[in-house]
Protein backbone atom coordinates (compact mmCIF):
# COMPACT_ATOMS: atom_id res chain seq x y z
CA UNK A 1 0.00 0.00 0.00
CA UNK A 2 1.14 3.47 -1.27
CA UNK A 3 1.32 5.63 2.00
CA UNK A 4 3.14 8.95 0.07
CA UNK A 5 0.30 9.54 -2.07
CA UNK A 6 -3.61 10.23 -1.65
CA UNK A 7 -5.41 6.71 -1.76
CA UNK A 8 -9.29 6.66 -1.92
CA UNK A 9 -11.40 5.48 1.36
CA UNK A 10 -13.75 3.73 -0.76
CA UNK A 11 -11.50 1.14 -2.35
CA UNK A 12 -8.72 1.42 1.40
CA UNK A 13 -11.72 1.46 4.06
CA UNK A 14 -14.98 0.85 2.75
CA UNK A 15 -15.89 -1.33 -0.31
CA UNK A 16 -15.69 -4.43 -1.05
CA UNK A 17 -13.39 -6.49 -3.60
CA UNK A 18 -15.72 -7.75 -5.58
CA UNK A 19 -16.80 -4.15 -6.25
CA UNK A 20 -13.40 -2.90 -6.70
CA UNK A 21 -12.68 -5.77 -9.01
CA UNK A 22 -15.67 -3.94 -11.55
CA UNK A 23 -14.36 -1.05 -11.76
CA UNK A 24 -10.56 -2.35 -11.68
CA UNK A 25 -8.39 -1.38 -14.70
CA UNK A 26 -8.14 -5.07 -15.59
CA UNK A 27 -12.35 -5.62 -16.10
CA UNK A 28 -11.64 -1.87 -18.11
CA UNK A 29 -9.37 -2.30 -20.62
CA UNK A 30 -9.83 -6.57 -21.04
CA UNK A 31 -13.30 -5.29 -21.88
CA UNK A 32 -12.33 -3.27 -24.70
CA UNK A 33 -9.82 -5.70 -25.83
CA UNK A 34 -13.25 -7.61 -25.84
CA UNK A 35 -15.07 -4.56 -27.59
CA UNK A 36 -12.84 -4.81 -30.68
CA UNK A 37 -12.79 -8.55 -30.80
CA UNK A 38 -16.81 -8.31 -31.63
CA UNK A 39 -16.28 -5.48 -33.82
CA UNK A 40 -13.55 -7.36 -35.68
CA UNK A 41 -15.48 -10.62 -35.89
CA UNK A 42 -18.78 -9.05 -36.68
CA UNK A 43 -16.97 -7.36 -39.87
CA UNK A 44 -15.45 -10.49 -40.66
CA UNK A 45 -18.86 -12.04 -41.07
CA UNK A 46 -20.74 -9.15 -42.71
CA UNK A 47 -17.52 -9.62 -45.97
CA UNK A 48 -15.09 -7.52 -44.52
CA UNK A 49 -10.93 -9.23 -45.28
CA UNK A 50 -10.35 -10.12 -41.53
CA UNK A 51 -8.34 -13.24 -40.99
CA UNK A 52 -9.39 -15.82 -38.41
CA UNK A 53 -5.55 -15.48 -37.98
CA UNK A 54 -5.89 -11.99 -36.57
CA UNK A 55 -9.16 -13.04 -34.63
CA UNK A 56 -7.48 -15.59 -32.43
CA UNK A 57 -4.58 -13.45 -32.51
CA UNK A 58 -6.58 -11.01 -30.81
CA UNK A 59 -8.31 -13.36 -28.32
CA UNK A 60 -4.92 -14.97 -27.10
CA UNK A 61 -4.06 -11.39 -25.58
CA UNK A 62 -6.84 -10.11 -24.10
CA UNK A 63 -5.54 -10.09 -20.70
CA UNK A 64 -1.56 -9.56 -21.68
CA UNK A 65 -1.96 -6.05 -21.05
CA UNK A 66 1.41 -3.67 -20.78
CA UNK A 67 0.30 -0.88 -18.63
CA UNK A 68 3.54 0.90 -18.63
CA UNK A 69 3.46 0.96 -22.37
CA UNK A 70 0.24 1.99 -22.37
CA UNK A 71 0.97 4.85 -20.42
CA UNK A 72 4.35 6.03 -22.69
CA UNK A 73 1.60 5.99 -25.36
CA UNK A 74 -0.54 8.21 -23.39
CA UNK A 75 1.87 10.73 -22.42
CA UNK A 76 3.34 10.66 -26.35
CA UNK A 77 -0.80 10.91 -27.92
CA UNK A 78 -2.86 12.34 -25.03
CA UNK A 79 -5.37 9.88 -25.79
CA UNK A 80 -6.22 7.07 -23.68
CA UNK A 81 -7.86 4.77 -26.24
CA UNK A 82 -5.43 5.14 -28.78
CA UNK A 83 -2.58 4.49 -26.42
CA UNK A 84 -4.44 1.29 -25.59
CA UNK A 85 -5.32 0.14 -29.50
CA UNK A 86 -1.25 1.12 -29.98
CA UNK A 87 -0.89 -1.33 -26.86
CA UNK A 88 -2.57 -4.16 -28.18
CA UNK A 89 -1.54 -3.45 -31.93
CA UNK A 90 2.29 -4.15 -30.52
CA UNK A 91 0.60 -7.49 -28.45
CA UNK A 92 -1.06 -8.49 -31.66
CA UNK A 93 1.30 -7.86 -34.64
CA UNK A 94 -1.17 -9.41 -37.29
CA UNK A 95 -4.13 -7.82 -36.27
CA UNK A 96 -2.95 -4.29 -35.77
CA UNK A 97 -4.32 -2.86 -39.07
CA UNK A 98 -7.74 -3.89 -38.38
CA UNK A 99 -8.42 -3.15 -34.57
CA UNK A 100 -10.71 -0.48 -34.03
CA UNK A 101 -11.64 -0.70 -37.50
CA UNK A 102 -14.73 2.39 -38.28
CA UNK A 103 -15.07 3.19 -34.80
CA UNK A 104 -14.24 6.40 -32.55
CA UNK A 105 -12.92 6.22 -28.83
CA UNK A 106 -16.98 6.28 -27.53
CA UNK A 107 -17.25 2.29 -29.27
CA UNK A 108 -14.90 0.84 -26.45
CA UNK A 109 -15.66 3.75 -23.80
CA UNK A 110 -19.31 4.45 -23.67
CA UNK A 111 -20.02 0.82 -24.21
CA UNK A 112 -17.44 -0.35 -21.53
CA UNK A 113 -18.93 2.11 -19.36
CA UNK A 114 -22.97 0.51 -19.84
CA UNK A 115 -21.27 -3.33 -19.83
CA UNK A 116 -19.36 -2.40 -15.96
CA UNK A 117 -22.51 -0.73 -14.67
CA UNK A 118 -24.57 -4.00 -15.98
CA UNK A 119 -22.25 -5.96 -13.88
CA UNK A 120 -21.80 -3.59 -10.71
CA UNK A 121 -25.79 -3.58 -10.76
CA UNK A 122 -25.74 -7.39 -10.58
CA UNK A 123 -23.56 -7.41 -7.82
CA UNK A 124 -25.94 -4.82 -5.79
CA UNK A 125 -28.99 -6.48 -6.49
CA UNK A 126 -27.81 -9.69 -4.79
CA UNK A 127 -26.72 -7.33 -1.55
CA UNK A 128 -30.39 -5.92 -1.88
CA UNK A 129 -31.50 -9.82 -1.67
CA UNK A 130 -28.85 -10.63 1.19
CA UNK A 131 -30.08 -7.62 2.93
CA UNK A 132 -34.00 -8.35 2.59
CA UNK A 133 -33.45 -12.13 3.37
CA UNK A 134 -31.62 -10.98 6.93
CA UNK A 135 -34.62 -8.80 7.56
CA UNK A 136 -37.10 -11.12 6.39
CA UNK A 137 -35.40 -13.73 9.45
CA UNK A 138 -35.03 -10.80 12.07
CA UNK A 139 -38.99 -9.76 11.78
CA UNK A 140 -40.16 -13.09 12.29
CA UNK A 141 -38.35 -13.74 14.93
CA UNK A 142 -39.94 -10.54 16.61
CA UNK A 143 -42.97 -10.63 14.60
CA UNK A 144 -45.22 -10.30 18.35
CA UNK A 145 -43.16 -8.35 20.34
CA UNK A 146 -44.44 -5.11 21.26
CA UNK A 147 -42.80 -2.00 21.07
CA UNK A 148 -43.38 1.83 21.46
CA UNK A 149 -43.93 3.63 18.43
CA UNK A 150 -43.43 7.22 17.31
CA UNK A 151 -44.43 9.39 15.62
CA UNK A 152 -42.83 12.95 15.82
CA UNK A 153 -40.27 10.78 18.21
CA UNK A 154 -43.08 11.00 20.62
CA UNK A 155 -44.61 8.16 22.23
CA UNK A 156 -47.74 7.04 19.99
CA UNK A 157 -49.41 3.97 19.27
CA UNK A 158 -47.53 0.61 19.85
CA UNK A 159 -46.33 -1.76 16.53
CA UNK A 160 -44.09 -4.76 16.96
CA UNK A 161 -40.33 -5.08 16.49
CA UNK A 162 -40.90 -7.60 13.55
CA UNK A 163 -43.78 -4.92 12.00
CA UNK A 164 -41.23 -1.98 12.32
CA UNK A 165 -38.22 -4.23 10.24
CA UNK A 166 -41.42 -4.35 7.53
CA UNK A 167 -40.67 -0.91 7.03
CA UNK A 168 -37.18 -1.03 6.25
CA UNK A 169 -38.02 -4.45 3.94
CA UNK A 170 -40.35 -2.43 2.48
CA UNK A 171 -38.05 0.18 1.30
CA UNK A 172 -35.62 -2.02 0.08
CA UNK A 173 -38.14 -4.23 -1.94
CA UNK A 174 -38.88 -0.94 -3.94
CA UNK A 175 -35.55 -0.08 -4.15
CA UNK A 176 -35.03 -3.69 -6.06
CA UNK A 177 -37.83 -2.69 -8.27
CA UNK A 178 -36.09 0.50 -9.76
CA UNK A 179 -32.95 -1.60 -10.32
CA UNK A 180 -34.75 -4.32 -12.28
CA UNK A 181 -36.39 -1.63 -14.26
CA UNK A 182 -33.09 0.10 -15.20
CA UNK A 183 -31.45 -3.32 -15.73
CA UNK A 184 -33.41 -4.51 -17.91
CA UNK A 185 -33.49 -1.61 -19.71
CA UNK A 186 -29.55 -0.81 -20.23
CA UNK A 187 -28.78 -0.45 -23.38
CA UNK A 188 -25.48 -0.95 -24.94
CA UNK A 189 -24.24 2.44 -26.99
CA UNK A 190 -23.48 0.38 -30.18
CA UNK A 191 -21.04 1.08 -33.20
CA UNK A 192 -22.63 4.46 -34.35
CA UNK A 193 -19.57 6.03 -35.62
CA UNK A 194 -18.19 10.24 -35.09
CA UNK A 195 -21.82 11.71 -34.67
CA UNK A 196 -23.94 8.69 -34.14
CA UNK A 197 -24.51 8.76 -38.18
CA UNK A 198 -22.82 5.25 -39.14
CA UNK A 199 -21.06 6.90 -41.96
CA UNK A 200 -17.64 5.15 -41.56
CA UNK A 201 -19.61 2.19 -41.30
CA UNK A 202 -21.84 2.50 -44.28
CA UNK A 203 -18.63 3.44 -46.05
CA UNK A 204 -17.09 0.26 -45.01
CA UNK A 205 -19.85 -1.76 -46.12
CA UNK A 206 -20.02 0.46 -49.82
CA UNK A 207 -23.75 1.66 -48.94
CA UNK A 208 -25.10 -1.36 -47.59
CA UNK A 209 -27.24 -0.17 -44.97
CA UNK A 210 -28.62 -2.98 -44.08
CA UNK A 211 -25.10 -4.15 -42.97
CA UNK A 212 -24.57 -1.50 -40.85
CA UNK A 213 -27.39 -2.06 -38.63
CA UNK A 214 -27.11 -6.15 -38.61
CA UNK A 215 -23.15 -5.01 -37.69
CA UNK A 216 -24.53 -3.29 -34.53
CA UNK A 217 -26.89 -6.08 -33.50
CA UNK A 218 -24.20 -9.04 -33.86
CA UNK A 219 -21.84 -6.96 -31.41
CA UNK A 220 -24.81 -6.78 -29.19
CA UNK A 221 -25.41 -10.63 -29.39
CA UNK A 222 -21.66 -11.65 -28.67
CA UNK A 223 -21.36 -9.03 -25.50
CA UNK A 224 -24.88 -10.24 -23.94
CA UNK A 225 -26.88 -7.56 -24.71
CA UNK A 226 -30.85 -7.74 -26.70
CA UNK A 227 -30.68 -4.10 -27.04
CA UNK A 228 -28.70 -1.12 -28.15
CA UNK A 229 -29.51 2.52 -28.42
CA UNK A 230 -32.10 3.34 -30.87
CA UNK A 231 -30.49 6.86 -31.80
CA UNK A 232 -27.25 8.48 -30.25
CA UNK A 233 -24.79 11.27 -31.12
CA UNK A 234 -21.52 10.35 -30.48
CA UNK A 235 -21.90 8.83 -26.93
CA UNK A 236 -25.00 7.43 -25.54
CA UNK A 237 -27.69 9.79 -23.57
CA UNK A 238 -25.78 10.83 -20.55
CA UNK A 239 -29.72 10.38 -18.78
CA UNK A 240 -28.95 7.33 -18.65
CA UNK A 241 -26.11 7.41 -16.37
CA UNK A 242 -28.28 9.41 -14.01
CA UNK A 243 -31.64 6.61 -14.71
CA UNK A 244 -28.62 4.21 -12.76
CA UNK A 245 -27.34 6.71 -9.83
CA UNK A 246 -31.03 7.43 -8.94
CA UNK A 247 -31.32 3.66 -8.30
CA UNK A 248 -28.43 3.73 -6.03
CA UNK A 249 -29.26 6.97 -4.47
CA UNK A 250 -32.77 5.55 -3.57
CA UNK A 251 -30.69 2.93 -2.32
CA UNK A 252 -28.52 5.37 -0.17
CA UNK A 253 -32.04 6.91 1.14
CA UNK A 254 -33.34 3.38 2.49
CA UNK A 255 -30.14 2.73 4.43
CA UNK A 256 -29.88 5.75 6.23
CA UNK A 257 -32.96 5.74 7.28
CA UNK A 258 -32.83 2.23 8.67
CA UNK A 259 -29.22 3.39 10.02
CA UNK A 260 -30.82 6.26 11.71
CA UNK A 261 -33.59 4.22 13.44
CA UNK A 262 -31.01 1.91 14.70
CA UNK A 263 -29.10 4.49 16.18
CA UNK A 264 -32.25 6.31 18.07
CA UNK A 265 -33.18 2.80 19.25
CA UNK A 266 -29.53 2.12 20.36
CA UNK A 267 -29.68 6.10 22.22
CA UNK A 268 -32.95 4.37 23.81
CA UNK A 269 -30.78 1.14 25.05
CA UNK A 270 -33.45 -0.96 23.13
CA UNK A 271 -30.72 -2.36 20.81
CA UNK A 272 -26.97 -2.90 19.80
CA UNK A 273 -25.64 -3.10 16.31
CA UNK A 274 -22.62 -5.64 16.14
CA UNK A 275 -19.43 -4.77 18.80
CA UNK A 276 -16.63 -6.79 18.47
CA UNK A 277 -15.32 -8.26 21.37
CA UNK A 278 -11.98 -6.05 21.14
CA UNK A 279 -13.79 -2.77 19.91
CA UNK A 280 -13.58 0.53 21.26
CA UNK A 281 -16.61 2.93 21.21
CA UNK A 282 -14.73 5.95 22.34
CA UNK A 283 -10.93 6.94 22.90
CA UNK A 284 -11.77 8.72 26.15
CA UNK A 285 -14.93 7.16 27.53
CA UNK A 286 -14.04 3.23 27.31
CA UNK A 287 -18.06 2.39 28.60
CA UNK A 288 -19.42 3.82 25.20
CA UNK A 289 -20.61 1.31 22.51
CA UNK A 290 -21.30 3.97 19.78
CA UNK A 291 -23.48 2.81 16.98
CA UNK A 292 -20.45 3.33 14.51
CA UNK A 293 -21.56 0.87 11.56
CA UNK A 294 -25.29 2.25 11.22
CA UNK A 295 -23.49 6.15 10.94
CA UNK A 296 -20.85 5.09 8.64
CA UNK A 297 -24.24 3.86 6.36
CA UNK A 298 -25.53 7.04 7.16
CA UNK A 299 -21.81 9.10 6.30
CA UNK A 300 -21.86 7.14 2.81
CA UNK A 301 -25.14 7.41 2.04
CA UNK A 302 -25.32 11.22 2.20
CA UNK A 303 -22.24 11.13 -0.67
CA UNK A 304 -24.63 9.01 -3.11
CA UNK A 305 -27.20 11.06 -2.70
CA UNK A 306 -25.71 14.03 -3.51
CA UNK A 307 -23.50 12.74 -6.07
CA UNK A 308 -26.56 12.14 -8.12
CA UNK A 309 -26.06 15.57 -9.00
CA UNK A 310 -22.91 15.11 -10.86
CA UNK A 311 -24.97 12.58 -13.32
CA UNK A 312 -27.99 15.40 -13.37
CA UNK A 313 -25.45 18.05 -14.42
CA UNK A 314 -23.48 16.24 -16.99
CA UNK A 315 -26.82 14.57 -18.47
CA UNK A 316 -28.11 18.60 -19.21
CA UNK A 317 -24.69 20.15 -20.02
CA UNK A 318 -23.76 18.41 -23.39
CA UNK A 319 -23.82 20.08 -26.64
CA UNK A 320 -24.88 18.48 -29.61
CA UNK A 321 -23.76 15.35 -30.42
CA UNK A 322 -20.52 14.82 -28.40
CA UNK A 323 -18.55 17.52 -25.90
CA UNK A 324 -15.85 15.94 -23.79
CA UNK A 325 -16.99 17.67 -20.03
CA UNK A 326 -18.58 14.63 -19.07
CA UNK A 327 -15.70 12.61 -19.03
CA UNK A 328 -13.74 13.07 -16.10
CA UNK A 329 -16.39 13.51 -14.13
CA UNK A 330 -18.06 9.99 -14.73
CA UNK A 331 -14.76 8.33 -14.41
CA UNK A 332 -15.29 9.70 -10.54
CA UNK A 333 -18.71 10.00 -10.32
CA UNK A 334 -20.08 6.58 -11.50
CA UNK A 335 -17.93 4.24 -10.29
CA UNK A 336 -17.48 6.01 -6.78
CA UNK A 337 -21.47 5.85 -6.21
CA UNK A 338 -21.24 1.76 -6.87
CA UNK A 339 -18.41 1.65 -4.15
CA UNK A 340 -20.13 3.24 -1.95
CA UNK A 341 -23.34 2.03 -2.52
CA UNK A 342 -21.50 -1.45 -2.26
CA UNK A 343 -19.97 -0.50 1.47
CA UNK A 344 -23.49 0.96 2.51
CA UNK A 345 -25.08 -2.90 1.74
CA UNK A 346 -22.14 -4.47 3.33
CA UNK A 347 -22.21 -2.75 6.28
CA UNK A 348 -26.46 -3.06 6.50
CA UNK A 349 -26.34 -6.91 6.21
CA UNK A 350 -23.23 -7.15 8.55
CA UNK A 351 -25.59 -4.41 11.53
CA UNK A 352 -28.83 -6.42 11.16
CA UNK A 353 -27.41 -10.12 10.88
CA UNK A 354 -25.94 -9.05 14.23
CA UNK A 355 -28.26 -6.75 15.62
CA UNK A 356 -29.01 -7.54 19.45
CA UNK A 357 -32.44 -6.66 20.80
CA UNK A 358 -33.26 -5.83 24.42
CA UNK A 359 -36.79 -7.19 25.26
CA UNK A 360 -36.64 -5.79 28.80
CA UNK A 361 -35.67 -2.08 27.82
CA UNK A 362 -38.36 -2.17 25.27
CA UNK A 363 -41.34 -3.91 27.42
CA UNK A 364 -40.20 -1.04 30.40
CA UNK A 365 -39.95 1.77 27.82
CA UNK A 366 -43.88 0.31 26.81
CA UNK A 367 -44.59 0.00 30.10
CA UNK A 368 -43.87 3.82 30.91
CA UNK A 369 -46.36 5.33 28.07
CA UNK A 370 -49.01 2.62 28.09
CA UNK A 371 -50.97 3.70 31.03
CA UNK A 372 -52.02 6.86 28.94
CA UNK A 373 -52.62 5.14 26.20
CA UNK A 374 -54.92 2.40 27.97
CA UNK A 375 -57.18 4.87 28.96
CA UNK A 376 -59.55 4.87 26.03
CA UNK A 377 -60.21 1.03 26.54
CA UNK A 378 -60.31 1.47 30.50
CA UNK A 379 -63.16 4.32 29.55
CA UNK A 380 -64.84 1.79 27.28
CA UNK A 381 -64.55 -1.04 29.59
CA UNK A 382 -65.67 0.88 32.71
CA UNK A 383 -68.90 1.93 30.33
CA UNK A 384 -69.90 -1.34 28.94
CA UNK A 385 -69.12 -3.71 31.78
CA UNK A 386 -69.29 -1.54 35.94
CA UNK A 387 -72.35 0.55 34.13
CA UNK A 388 -70.46 4.01 34.62
CA UNK A 389 -71.48 7.10 33.41
CA UNK A 390 -68.56 8.29 30.06
CA UNK A 391 -68.65 11.99 31.09
CA UNK A 392 -68.13 11.58 34.50
CA UNK A 393 -65.23 8.62 33.59
CA UNK A 394 -63.77 10.82 31.10
CA UNK A 395 -63.23 13.43 33.42
CA UNK A 396 -61.65 11.41 36.12
CA UNK A 397 -59.26 10.20 33.35
CA UNK A 398 -58.30 13.32 32.88
CA UNK A 399 -57.64 14.74 36.21
CA UNK A 400 -55.39 11.31 37.10
CA UNK A 401 -53.84 11.67 33.49
CA UNK A 402 -52.33 15.19 34.31
CA UNK A 403 -51.77 14.44 38.09
CA UNK A 404 -49.21 11.66 36.44
CA UNK A 405 -47.84 13.56 33.80
CA UNK A 406 -46.77 16.03 36.58
CA UNK A 407 -45.42 13.50 38.83
CA UNK A 408 -42.82 12.33 35.28
CA UNK A 409 -41.81 15.48 33.76
CA UNK A 410 -41.73 17.91 37.21
CA UNK A 411 -40.28 14.87 39.46
CA UNK A 412 -38.99 12.48 37.53
CA UNK A 413 -40.70 9.46 38.75
CA UNK A 414 -42.81 6.64 37.60
CA UNK A 415 -45.55 7.00 36.02
CA UNK A 416 -48.27 5.83 38.55
CA UNK A 417 -51.59 7.04 36.09
CA UNK A 418 -52.72 2.91 36.51
CA UNK A 419 -52.52 3.08 40.57
CA UNK A 420 -54.64 6.47 40.79
CA UNK A 421 -57.24 4.30 38.42
CA UNK A 422 -56.84 1.59 40.77
CA UNK A 423 -57.48 3.26 43.57
CA UNK A 424 -60.27 5.69 42.45
CA UNK A 425 -63.94 4.12 43.47
CA UNK A 426 -65.74 5.57 39.96
CA UNK A 427 -63.90 2.66 38.18
CA UNK A 428 -64.18 -0.20 40.12
CA UNK A 429 -61.68 -2.22 38.23
CA UNK A 430 -59.80 -5.25 40.36
CA UNK A 431 -55.98 -5.76 39.44
CA UNK A 432 -56.93 -9.04 37.06
CA UNK A 433 -58.60 -6.55 34.77
CA UNK A 434 -56.53 -3.95 35.01
CA UNK A 435 -53.94 -6.39 33.79
CA UNK A 436 -56.10 -7.56 31.42
CA UNK A 437 -56.76 -4.03 29.93
CA UNK A 438 -53.24 -3.08 29.77
CA UNK A 439 -51.76 -6.07 27.72
CA UNK A 440 -49.77 -5.02 25.35
CA UNK A 441 -50.48 -7.11 22.35
CA UNK A 442 -53.95 -5.30 22.67
CA UNK A 443 -52.31 -2.12 21.13
CA UNK A 444 -50.75 -3.68 17.99
CA UNK A 445 -53.35 -3.70 16.26
CA UNK A 446 -52.73 -6.25 13.08
CA UNK A 447 -49.14 -5.45 13.51
CA UNK A 448 -48.23 -9.00 14.12
CA UNK A 449 -50.92 -10.27 11.01
CA UNK A 450 -49.36 -7.70 8.65
CA UNK A 451 -45.94 -8.61 9.60
CA UNK A 452 -46.61 -12.39 8.79
CA UNK A 453 -48.29 -11.90 5.67
CA UNK A 454 -46.07 -9.45 3.99
CA UNK A 455 -42.95 -11.29 4.71
CA UNK A 456 -44.46 -14.93 3.27
CA UNK A 457 -46.78 -13.29 0.32
CA UNK A 458 -44.64 -11.26 -0.77
CA UNK A 459 -41.29 -11.30 0.70
CA UNK A 460 -40.07 -15.06 0.76
CA UNK A 461 -41.81 -15.67 -2.94
CA UNK A 462 -39.53 -13.11 -4.16
CA UNK A 463 -36.24 -14.96 -2.30
CA UNK A 464 -37.12 -17.80 -3.96
CA UNK A 465 -37.85 -16.57 -7.51
CA UNK A 466 -34.38 -15.04 -7.56
CA UNK A 467 -32.10 -17.50 -5.24
CA UNK A 468 -29.87 -15.19 -4.17
CA UNK A 469 -26.01 -15.81 -3.45
CA UNK A 470 -25.26 -15.81 0.13
CA UNK A 471 -22.80 -12.98 0.99
CA UNK A 472 -20.50 -12.86 3.98
CA UNK A 473 -20.73 -8.81 4.55
CA UNK A 474 -17.21 -7.70 4.23
CA UNK A 475 -16.81 -4.66 6.49
CA UNK A 476 -12.92 -3.84 5.90
CA UNK A 477 -12.19 -1.33 8.98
Amino acid sequence: MRTDIYQSPLCERYASKEMQSIFSNDRKFSTWRKLWIALAESEQELGLPISDEQIQEMKSQIYNIDYEKAKKYESELRHDVMAHVHTFGDACPKAAGIIHLGATSCYVGDNTDIILMQSALVQIKNLLLNAVEALSEFAMEYKALPTLAYTHFQAAQPTTVGKRACLWMNDLLFDIEQLDFQLNNLRLLGCKGTTGTGASFLELFDGDEEKVEQLEQKIADKIGFSKCQYVSGQTYTRKADFAVLQVLSGIAQSASKFSGDIRLLSHLKEVDEPFEEKQIGSSAMAYKRNPMRSERIASLARYVMCDLQNTAITASAQWFERTLDDSANKRLSVPEAFLATDAILNLYINVIRGLKVYPAVIKKHLDAELPFMATENILMYCVKNKGGDRQELHEAIRRHSVKAAEQVKLYGKENDLIERIKGDSIFDLTESELETLLEPAKFTGMAEHQCEKFVTEVVRPLLEREQCKNVEAQINV
